[in-house]
């Protein structure tokens, strides 16, 4: 029988990971280039965001000849895809391990209570926090040393927790892991960007890294209870760290070198003067305070009267006008700005950051429960389905994303993913997880998998060439926000919901099921703020990932 009965984080560990691609949203330009272009001259510190939500003239548009890389051939196109999708595919199968061997790796370590929340959280609290800086790095530096130095991290991390001897180095080593994929995610996204043609084969490069990310995961879950229920988990991670470091050498042969590389001087000048080091510290310290207190609220209520949460809270909301204020003054300063503000007055720009928040706070809160009496295998079998959804979806949004209006892909995404909770809401425990459970799993992703895809080719026409390793930082930033916050306000909702219940037995499947139905009543009411932010930013935007001649 299916039972809910504690709350479990499956989705926020698939580490969904962003791809990006400038398209033409009816701003294609007329020249015969292949590189993507962007309105205003390409020297601009701060160019003012295209204007994504009318048709604009070919005229307008100048293009980024001196940002240009070469174009890959088809087949070392697919061989760059497979050796990026791979990174982040191990990636997140770890995170998949994590999740479905904690409690063989808690015994095993004898770790503490308290820090078993810490092996998933500290990965996404590094990862988040990373992001920016990464992305900034990859734009000057290259994405060829971020993706290769990802690589060389994630193997030596991974092989690290399979050799960990306590819970503290397991959290230690699973912070590095969170760094590496920091590193990997905006790199392979502007690499995608910049070196495979436009077009249906970028689309697909594109969509390939967006299920890369679930499909990583759910593996890691179901080859992790194979591993867990057989050998142990700690083969599982030399797995990890010896596929990490095969993949290490395809890139060094594969990956593209900088066309135009640049003498260690140069370097050094770039990173001085083209990179936002203020916004970034601001935005970092503001990620991290917040990540953290986010952390130890989903894990008990009860820490916001800590000293530390609320500290770290009171930080977290300081940074926001704070960096407001250093954007304005860098954009009317001429100065290189992180996130210009007048990105956000671009409709398209806003509603694309608020789907994937919500949309992966909805698909992280889905999962707060895991199956009673089943072994790590049995409960893997059961995310299969969510497994196939992934990749199914993925591919045929690829496939699709140029042949029709793109507010038409999401709404269809975001309506059947809105049935998902509702159907929990009103699901009976004691039905056999195939009569309704089933179908809820197979919608609940449909639509952050579309926005993964889509949004990212909207939002990167919004960065120049030069950046568009930062704009995958930026997307993947509002991912993993969404993430955290989708966590922390299911379990209060779950858990005032739970304590407020006239059943006496608080920890009984009836009364978890009253917090968890007004926790799923929520996701669908969040499925339809998604909706509503599709239909007023993105009714203008026509077809997407159009090939140019």
């Amino acid at each position: 029988m299916y039972q809910p009965i504690i709350h479990q984080t499956i989705w926020v560990a698939m580490g969904k990971q962003p791809s990006v691609e400038l398209t033409s949203l009816g701003l294609a330009s007329g020249t015969t280039t292949r590189t993507p272009s962007i309105s205003g001259p390409s020297n601009e510190c701060n160019p003012q965001p295209v204007n994504t939500d009318l048709e604009a003239s070919s005229d307008d548009e100048t293009p980024l000849n001196d940002e240009a890389k070469a174009i890959l051939s088809k087949g070392r196109t697919i061989v760059v895809i497979a050796q990026l999708v791979g990174v982040q595919l191990f990636s997140s199968f770890c995170n998949g391990i994590i999740v479905i061997g904690l409690p063989a790796i808690a015994k095993a370590l004898e770790m503490e209570a308290g820090l078993q929340l810490w092996p998933t959280s500290v990965f996404y609290l590094t990862a988040g926090s990373c992001l920016m800086l990464a992305g900034s790095l990859a734009d000057v530096l290259g994405t060829r040393p971020l993706i290769l130095s990802a690589n060389i991290l994630l193997a030596v991390s991974a092989l690290a927790c399979g050799l960990a001897r306590n819970g503290g180095e397991i959290i230690a080593f699973r912070g590095l892991q969170g760094v590496a994929n920091a590193m990997a995610v905006p790199a392979s996204v502007s690499m995608i960007s910049t070196s495979v043609e436009d077009g249906q084969r970028r689309n697909m490069g594109f969509s390939c890294l967006g299920f890369a990310g679930p499909l990583g995961f759910l593996l890691g879950l179901i080859l992790g209870g194979v591993f867990v229920d057989g050998v142990g988990w700690r083969p599982a991670f030399y797995l990890v760290a010896a596929a990490s470091f095969t993949l290490g050498l395809v890139g060094f042969w594969a990956l593209p070198k900088n066309s135009r590389p640049h003498p260690r001087r140069s370097i050094k000048k770039q990173l001085a003067s083209e990179i936002d080091w203020v916004g970034t510290i601001i935005s970092t310290t503001g990620l991290v305070a917040i990540s953290y207190a986010l952390a130890t609220l989903s894990a008990s209520v009860r820490n916001i009267k800590t000293a530390t949460t609320i500290s770290l809270l009171v930080v977290g909301i300081a940074t926001v006008p704070a960096f407001i204020c250093w954007m304005a003054w860098q954009e009317n300063t001429g100065k290189p700005a992180l996130i210009p503000n007048s990105f956000w007055q671009n409709l398209s720009f806003t509603s694309v950051c608020i789907m994937i928040l919500f949309s992966t706070a909805v698909i992280n809160g889905m999962e707060v429960y895991q199956v009673q009496g089943l072994s790590a295998l049995g409960a893997s079998i059961r995310i299969l389905p969510a497994l196939i959804t992934a990749v199914m979806i993925n591919i045929s949004t690829g496939y699709f994303v140029n042949r029709m209006p793109v507010v038409w892909i999401v709404l269809a995404s975001c309506g059947l993913t809105s049935i998902s909770p509702m159907l929990m809401a009103i699901i009976n425990p004691r039905w056999t997880y195939w009569k309704m459970a089933f179908f809820a799993q197979l919608l609940q992703g449909i639509s952050v998998n579309v926005l993964f895809t889509v949004g990212l080719l909207i939002i990167s026409s919004i960065f120049p060439l030069r950046t568009q390793a930062l704009g995958g930082a930026v997307f993947n930033t509002c991912a993993q926000l969404g993430t955290s916050i989708g966590l922390t306000i299911t379990s209060v909702i779950a858990d005032s919901r739970t304590a407020a219940s006239g059943i006496a037995d608080k920890t009984s499947p009836d009364a978890l099921m009253t917090g968890y139905r007004a926790v799923f009543w929520a996701l669908f009411a969040w499925m339809i703020i998604v909706l509503l932010a599709g239909v007023f930013g993105l009714r203008k935007v026509g077809k997407i990932g159009v090939k140019r001649d």
